[in-house]
């Protein structure tokens, strides 16, 4: 959610599109939230980067047929230096000039990342690439609890400096399910020098708990025992997806009157409930979609 001069409308993350059902679904999906005004809408990479042109393509006709600000995400993953800014390049050329850098999640069966040999070492190095190119807004990775493959929070901390010093403008938070998670990552930022200001809180609305709990566990999200309790509760009740709502809004509203301004919701190209929680905070429909085939 962005409150810049704009409708509080939401920062939106979709999944690329794999094959022609999955299209339709994110087309569907930026009908769903376009009305909501939102500062940009992001589309993922698929794991270790089997996405790259899919990701390249659909940001293209995104940007071309919604009007929407599209934001895509480009990794360093299984590729050289060259043809990764060639990708960027080409995202420029489109009209998308806001990237999401990411180092990348390694190839499905390898258990950690290896650089290519003429590639990226780190997403520290491909914001250094992508800085120099001057043409682009970059949007970075942040963890308010620890990565799995940091030593501790402090370490977390210190690496997001190092990526906004490299060029950065802004950090997008993983997911979390308490404000004061938030809270007291933004303080230990400000603490080391960070611009707190620069900290957009990540939200998942969670359509699915089994998912959802899945997700939070392979990227060090820390999951609340009340919220277990909660959602176990809730679908032996079948009244999951109220609490889902309820849960999400109570988040956004408290992260809100924490002095946040904006939000990023992971949408996942799942788009109702995220609309619903944008209601319940009071975000009122702006613009309709124009030339969409």
């Amino acid at each position: 959610m962005s409150s810049s001069g704009r409708n509080q409308g939401g920062v939106f993350q979709q999944n690329t599109p794999q094959n022609l059902e999955a299209s339709f679904r994110l087309w569907d999906t930026v009908q769903v939230l376009a009305p909501m005004d939102p500062r940009f809408v992001s589309v993922t990479y698929g794991a270790g980067g089997t996405t790259r042109t899919l990701t390249r393509d659909a940001v293209a006709a995104l940007h071309k047929s919604s009007g929407l600000n599209v934001a895509a995400h480009l990794t360093c993953v299984n590729a050289s230096k060259a043809e990764t800014l060639e990708i960027a390049d080409q995202f420029a050329e489109a009209g998308v000039t806001e990237i999401v850098a990411l180092r990348g999640d390694p190839p499905k069966g390898e258990g950690k990342f290896t650089p290519h040999p003429d590639g990226f070492a780190s997403s520290v190095e491909l914001i250094k690439g992508l800085a120099l190119r001057g043409n682009f807004n970059i949007k970075v990775g942040a963890y308010p609890d620890r990565h799995p493959e940091a030593a501790d929070q402090a370490a977390d901390v210190e690496w997001l400096k190092r990526k906004l010093d490299a060029g950065a403008d802004e950090a997008l938070t993983q997911f979390f399910f308490e404000a004061e998670t938030f809270f007291r990552f933004r303080d230990a930022c400000e603490k080391a020098g960070i611009d707190g200001s620069k900290l957009t809180p990540g939200i998942l609305p969670i359509e699915n708990w089994k998912g959802a709990r899945n997700f939070a566990k392979r990227c060090g999200t820390i999951i609340p025992q009340w919220v277990e309790d909660a959602f176990d509760k809730a679908l032996r009740d079948d009244r999951a997806e109220l609490l889902a709502t309820v849960l999400c809004t109570e988040l956004c509203s408290d992260l809100l009157e924490g002095g946040v301004d904006k939000l990023h919701f992971y949408t996942l190209n799942r788009p109702e409930l995220t609309r619903d929680v944008c209601f319940a905070l009071g975000v009122t429909p702006k613009v309709s979609l124009q030339n969409v085939a």
